[in-house]
């Protein structure tokens, strides 16, 4: 649909940004924290580890002070749960809870919101070497005992927390680690089931704070008008997408698929009915998504998608290999879609789309928690960054919200990814999403000193505007 006039984004929208512990804070063994899986995981070559970030952790009032020059509502941010826990489980680390706390309120004082995400891929080494992490029970346990002492600890200065970050895309992209197909679907059950527990408990001992998943969502389309393609898009939808929020909102899992999976001898065998009722038991009070463009896939017959895996997996179209299903869906490039010189998709209508997609399915209010265009950029001799190609993709992208909001989408709050660069997870510093540049190559730090982008001063004035000011 077109529109003469769009609404206004509503009063109150949460303008702001996003960022995550492991890619950010550095200080990776100071004030008690010990290893993460992401600090012990194999590093792309030529790339930057996590050790020390853009060293936010010593930082973070420096940081927080730029936010609010940019006129920041909110700031989605995670807690390390290794800097809480350093077992995993058991004594409470004083330094770690003291350090959240003051990055907590100096949001506060700065009259920033603090979304806080509960887990954003850095469950404890320990965890992980004392029974397989995820792939076992206990890791529910433990993560709900984890969430209680942040709840406890912040629950009364915080409103919005999410629970996982990307589920899907640990269960769909990193799955290989647990060895099988039905290991992968048991650990991820076990992340639905914490996740359902935190949300009850959340409810319990903070019964003001709102709580939520906070999954990578986006639209599917089909490759062509072929019935088969769009059955295949039906499908992947199912597998990417409603596996992680149908279990989260309605407490079931999409019949298609788990027969799909006991048609291939994958079904989870520890679901019980204490599960389930669990994952109906827990309400989320909004859906929080991050998005970075849309989807296609074209239907593909066991025997064919088995050969295209193959191939894929062997090539630079590693992504399109773990997308492929044989006998559901191939991933395939979109030759209509603009790509970014990393090769992500560049698609606002798909986010406005997915937005649709979510509100008329689930009827929750919905916060985007990333969305951002990571490209290399330049720092000037006067000190500039000069990147066009960021707010261009902004702008675009808060059209699309603007424009979801007036088919009548209930949309709290836009957070790109990122407030300020980071170390990305695969590229290193030099894939750069930040509004604020921050001065670091891959393996020589500098002095880490903070640069306004052109991009920043282009996000204060949406934020102070209240997105009337695209120019």
């Amino acid at each position: 649909m077109q529109f003469k006039k769009l609404k206004p984004f509503p009063e109150g929208f949460l303008w702001g940004a996003s960022s995550s512990a492991y890619q950010c804070e550095g200080a990776y063994l100071e004030d008690g924290r010990t290893l993460c899986v992401s600090d012990t995981a194999p590093i792309p070559p030529g790339t930057s580890n996590f050790n020390d970030g853009v060293d936010h952790y010593h930082r973070f009032k420096e940081d927080i002070a730029l936010m609010k020059e940019m006129g920041f509502k909110e700031f989605r941010f995670s807690i390390a749960w290794p800097r809480i826990l350093p077992q995993g489980t058991g004594e409470v680390n004083a330094l770690g809870v003291a350090h959240y706390h003051e990055v907590i309120d100096e949001c506060l004082k700065a009259g920033i919101e603090p979304v806080v995400t509960l887990y954003h891929f850095d469950l404890p080494q320990v965890l992980q070497d004392k029974y397989g992490g995820w792939a076992s029970r206990q890791c529910i346990d433990d993560y709900v005992e984890y969430c209680k002492v942040c709840f406890e600890e912040y629950g009364h200065k915080v409103k919005y927390f999410l629970t996982i970050n990307e589920q899907n895309m640990m269960a769909l992209f990193m799955g290989s680690q647990y060895g099988s197909e039905k290991a992968c679907w048991q650990a991820n059950h076990h992340m639905l089931v914490a996740q359902a527990r935190a949300m009850i408990e959340c409810h319990k001992m903070c019964p003001e704070a709102w709580i939520a998943p906070a999954p990578n969502i986006t639209a599917i389309y089909p490759a062509s008008s072929a019935p088969l393609d769009n059955l295949a898009a039906m499908d992947f939808d199912q597998f990417r997408n409603r596996l992680f929020l149908d279990t989260a909102v309605f407490g079931v899992y999409p019949e298609a698929l788990v027969n799909w999976w006991k048609d291939r001898d994958v079904y989870p065998d520890d679901i019980t009915e204490e599960d389930m009722k669990n994952l109906k038991d827990a309400k989320p009070d909004f859906i929080a998504f991050n998005y970075y463009g849309a989807g296609t896939v074209k239907y593909v017959s066991v025997e064919d998608g088995e050969k295209a895996k193959k191939e894929a997996m062997e090539t630079a179209e590693f992504m399109i290999g773990l997308m492929t299903y044989p006998g559901m869906c191939q991933a395939v490039n979109n030759p209509l879609q603009e790509m970014t010189s990393y090769g992500m998709g560049i698609d606002p209508v798909g986010l406005r789309v997915t937005l649709r997609q979510l509100w008329e399915r689930y009827h929750l209010p919905l916060l985007i928690t990333e969305n951002g265009c990571g490209v290399p950029d330049k720092l000037e001799e006067d000190g500039t960054i000069h990147d066009p190609y960021r707010i261009d993709y902004l702008r675009k992208h808060i059209v699309a919200c603007q424009e979801a909001i007036t088919d009548g989408v209930d949309l709290m709050g836009y957070s790109p990814w990122s407030a300020f660069d980071l170390i990305s997870t695969h590229q290193g510093i030099t894939k750069r999403y930040g509004l604020i540049y921050v001065d670091r190559d891959e393996f020589d730090l500098k002095e880490m000193k903070r640069y306004r982008k052109d991009s920043f001063y282009w996000y204060k004035k949406v934020c102070e505007s209240n997105g009337a000011d695209l120019d």
